[in-house]
């Protein structure tokens, strides 16, 4: 294994949680190549193989219209996250194309101070290495709990 890879993925992964943290969503499908896919799901949904997901987007575009609408349409208690990485793991690379494995905890912060765990899981990436950098090409987010807030309003 290349040990850039680990460096280029550690570095995407920074980058992604810090655009999320920072409140710069309109960067955020800049993250992604064009065709891309983007999920959130439950650890049991996954582990049994459906397809279905609380959230889906396979374009650039779709995660574009996402962010619009958390702009411009619709209407949540303003929150902002804090995500906290483990280490990405490779599972398999082919050619530009590299798998891995991240855990995940986000804290919410509501207005008023308010601080809870959000959300636990891992990432399921597939990246694609161009150069020294690491692009989304694929993310499966998937949350150890089955209870998702209904207020899934930012990306994880």
């Amino acid at each position: 294994m290349n040990g850039n890879l680990l460096q280029y993925i550690t570095q995407a992964q920074a980058d992604y949680a810090r655009c999320i943290d920072d409140d710069r969503l309109e960067e955020w499908p800049n993250l992604f190549h064009g065709p891309c896919l983007y999920k959130i799901t439950t650890s049991s949904n996954y582990r049994d193989g459906l397809e279905a997901g609380i959230v889906f987007a396979n374009s650039r575009g779709m995660l574009t219209d996402r962010v619009s609408a958390l702009r411009d349409a619709n209407i949540y208690e303003r929150q902002s996250y804090r995500h906290i990485l483990g280490q990405p793991s490779i599972l398999s690379e082919d050619g530009a194309m590299v798998s891995s494995e991240t855990s995940f905890m986000v804290a919410r912060i509501m207005q008023d101070g308010e601080t809870s765990i959000y959300a636990t899981g891992r990432y399921f990436d597939v990246y694609e290495i161009d150069g020294a950098a690491a692009k989304l090409h694929q993310r499966t987010v998937v949350c150890d709990s089955s209870r998702i807030d209904t207020l899934l309003a930012l990306p994880l």
